[in-house]
Formats: C-alpha cells, sequence, structure tokens
C-alpha cells in the first residue's frame, strides 16, 4: 500500500517518496511545502528542549521580578503570585495562572522529552500517540507569550511608583 501525503493548503493527495538529505517535498498544484528533510533535525530539537526544560525549572525557582520602593525590596517566584492570587481570594486567576504558565507548559515539556529521548535513541516510546495527542491538546492552553506580554506591560505601568528589577526567572520565560 503506497502512503499518501495531503497538502495542507489545497487537500491535493501525493504519493510519499524518501527525500534525500537537505531536501524538500513541494505541492504540484499550489507550491506548498509538505515535507523538509533537514540535518540532525531530532538532535537539534531535543536540544532545544533540554534548554527549555532547564529554563523552565529556572524561571520556576528563582524570583521572577523584584520592586524596591522607600527602601523595602519585595520579590517573589511565578508560584509565589499564584500562591498570592489564591490567599487574597482570586482563586479563579490564580487557578488561571498556575494552568497557563506553570502546568500547561511543564506537560507541554516533560511530553516532548518523553517523545524525544526514546527515539534519540533508536526507540519507538510506547505512549507515542497518546503524547502527541497531549502535546497538541496542550500547546494552546501553555500561555507563556501571553504571560510574558502581561508581565511587561504590568512592569511599564509600574516603572514610576517603583523601581523594579527583572529577575532571573523572567529572563528565563523570555529564553
Amino acid at each position: 500500500m503506497a502512503s499518501l501525503i495531503a497538502c495542507h493548503e489545497c487537500d491535493l493527495l501525493h504519493h510519499g517518496t524518501v527525500i534525500p538529505l537537505g531536501g524538500k517535498a513541494c505541492c504540484c498544484r499550489c507550491g506548498a511545502l509538505l515535507y523538509r528533510c533537514t540535518r540532525d533535525s531530532l538532535d537539534r530539537t531535543l536540544a532545544y528542549m533540554l534548554g527549555a526544560a532547564v529554563l523552565f525549572v529556572v524561571a520556576n525557582t528563582f524570583p521572577i521580578v523584584g520592586l524596591e520602593a522607600q527602601g523595602t525590596r519585595t520579590s517573589t517566584t511565578l508560584f509565589g503570585s499564584v500562591h498570592a492570587l489564591y490567599d487574597d481570594g482570586m482563586r479563579t486567576v490564580a487557578m488561571l495562572c498556575f494552568v497557563t504558565a506553570i502546568l500547561m507548559p511543564a506537560l507541554e515539556v516533560g511530553a516532548m522529552l518523553y517523545i524525544l529521548l526514546p527515539l534519540r535513541q533508536r526507540r519507538v516510546p510506547k505512549l507515542l500517540p497518546g503524547m502527541f495527542r497531549l502535546v497538541q491538546a496542550v500547546r494552546p492552553w501553555s500561555m507563556v507569550e501571553i504571560f510574558m506580554l502581561g508581565t511587561l506591560v504590568s512592569l511599564a505601568k509600574l516603572a514610576h511608583l517603583a523601581h523594579v528589577v527583572p529577575g532571573l526567572a523572567l529572563w528565563s520565560f523570555a529564553a
């Protein structure tokens, strides 16, 4: 049985062929890129995900931002800010921050590492289809970009009230 590849732009079906290293396959109708065979793509992806895992641990361990006002310095971690929101009665906002900035990115990074580490050793992980589904389900809820935008807007608004000191976690989230 021949493998078929559907174009994501025009839905034309193509017969799957072997692509040489450095080559690419394009749709013959609309010219959209169907597949690209890049050198060391698995190693690069694994390196990025290992870097993301390290930065994620740093971002959740160290203070995200510090404020200095009238000689008093205050700083907190991301989980500390979620805890403070929860204690102040804003439970829904706290849970939303926890889910979108901590839980879902952790699930995405963990699932990708679960997929990539065995593949690098030329083994197929047992839960491969489920992990791919998990990554696809988690990705829309992993809103680190929105979190960073909100943080930067908040820092800009607070700049005239106090001296804002970006923490190591803020740079880790940005990276």
